[in-house]
């Protein structure tokens, strides 16, 4: 059988990233560069549009951006001084090239190129309301729902068409568009999904983190405000602020998971973060042991601050392959249930005869935690305890994330005690959410106004799901569609 791992829903898989350039003769080999940093917020597929002064020119494909833009052939086929460019996995849509993004329309007023990391959370009914109204859909994405309130706004700017459009949606999303004469960035009200400006050499730069900066050199400016439009040409960098101040709700994963550790997120490393993180963890539920063990690679900076705060050593009890695609072949039950291994392989000589804490951002469905435990007894390790630096995934993402549905939930489902004895460990323990607050720099977490997007820990979704009200959560909102 041949599998692609959609189905492996045991992780909170990657959501979107975007890059914008504006003002640079390598606007689109800059693209690449920054998308190839962004590469683990999506490994499904990745595209560029670049234009010219005359025509856009675009190159979208399935797969990895080393693959798709490797080749100085493709890069030389975008020529410009402004480009834009994603990579996916897919929240909403199938996995098909059609929904490969940038997605390029002409309307009124020219071009456009647009690429959104979010998810909206009444696409369903706003592309009921266009297609009564004459509109062809070429995609399955939410995204193209954008593209069509734009072009059928009777504004007569683009900006306001934009303010126009996004008016009238309802979710997260951080969007980078590219016009004949602009490349535009926006977050939205609640600024839910990162987005970063940058400058090169004169040329300014868009991102959804500073690590996409950082590999092309450009200089950290500030993160686009919740809210705001900012729009780069020929006379600099222009913002507009259209919608009314709302509570910011950042959402706190990024921190845990998502962003790459280099990145800077809304003034705070994310590798310091995670450090705290683990430091707290340490705290609210020390063990007496012998070695703290990371799951690779997003458990090691958690797992160093436990370490550090424990006073107990550090080591790489568990080696992660690095080289494993999203496809491979699973031909028997035999050989499908030694596909942990694939990624991971337990590192014996720390582990066996040892008290062993392991350190995981997260459980989702349970089954992954279960066979790392159990490859780490395997190895001898004489107890085997879990620390976990989010609180319990008791609800999921409806906001730009792939999660299961909440019945898979292992959190959902069951209590901590249930939870360790389901995994095979000897402890379990998860940090609080006053824990993770106090990490992030904040006292308590405020519950009339938390200052983060925790929903999925907590159940609070700060962003209507207008969709789901209507019934159709299986159709836009499973986040594994």
């Amino acid at each position: 059988m041949l599998t692609t791992g959609r189905g492996d829903a045991d992780r909170f898989h990657e959501e979107c990233g975007v890059f914008g350039v504006f003002g640079h003769p390598d606007a689109a080999a800059l693209a690449a560069l920054g998308l190839h940093a962004l590469q683990h917020r999506g490994q499904e597929a990745a595209g560029i549009v670049a234009y010219d002064g005359e025509q856009f020119n675009a190159h979208r494909g399935m797969g990895l951006v080393g693959d798709l833009f490797g080749s100085p052939d493709v890069i030389r086929k975008l020529p410009g001084h402004s480009a834009i460019g994603h990579v996916r996995y897919a929240t909403t849509g199938e996995v098909a090239l059609r929904n490969v993004q940038p997605l390029y329309f002409d309307f009124a007023l020219g071009g456009m190129a647009i690429c959104h990391n979010g998810n909206l959370t009444n696409s369903y009914q706003l592309r009921k309301q266009l297609v009564r109204r004459g509109c062809l859909f070429n995609t399955t994405s939410d995204t193209e729902v954008i593209n069509h309130l734009i072009a059928t706004s009777e504004q007569s700017t683009i900006v306001d068409r934009m303010v126009d459009g996004l008016s009238q949606i309802e979710g997260a999303y951080s969007l980078a568009a590219l016009t004949q004469e602009s490349v535009i960035g926006l977050r939205d009200p609640l600024g839910v999904r990162p987005l970063v400006i940058g400058q090169l050499a004169g040329a300014w730069i868009i991102a959804s983190e500073t690590c996409a900066l950082d590999i092309i050199d450009a200089e950290f400016v500030r993160d686009v405000e919740p809210g705001e439009i900012v729009v780069a040409d020929v006379q600099g960098l222009h913002s507009v602020k259209p919608f009314a101040k709302r509570p910011e709700r950042f959402c706190i994963f990024e921190h845990i998971y998502f962003a790459r550790p280099d990145s800077v997120i809304e003034g705070k490393s994310v590798y310091e973060a995670r450090k705290r993180i683990g430091q707290e963890l340490a705290r609210e539920s020390y063990v007496d042991a012998d070695v703290v063990v990371p799951v690779p690679d997003s458990g090691v900076p958690a797992a160093i601050g436990y370490s550090q705060e424990a006073g107990i050593p550090f080591e790489l009890g568990i080696i992660r392959n690095h080289y494993v695609g999203r496809t491979f072949i699973e031909p028997t039950d035999q050989i499908r249930h030694l596909g942990v291994r694939l990624k991971h392989n337990a590192n014996r000589n720390d582990l066996k005869g040892k008290r062993v804490i392991l350190v995981d951002d997260s459980i989702v469905r349970g089954t992954t935690s279960t066979k790392i435990v159990e490859m780490v007894r395997n190895a001898g390790a004489r107890e085997v305890h879990m620390r976990i630096s989010s609180p319990p995934t008791t609800h999921p993402c409806f906001y730009g994330i792939a999660t299961p549905e909440r019945a898979q939930l292992l959190a959902a489902r069951y209590d901590v005690d249930e939870m360790a004895r389901f995994i095979g460990v000897d402890t379990l323990a998860f940090i609080s959410i006053k824990g993770l607050y106090r990490a992030m720099g904040e006292s308590e977490r405020d519950p009339l106004v938390p200052q983060f997007c925790d929903a999925c820990f907590t159940g609070d979704y700060p962003i209507p799901l207008v969709d789901a009200e209507d019934g159709k959560v299986s159709a836009q909102l499973s986040l594994l569609a």
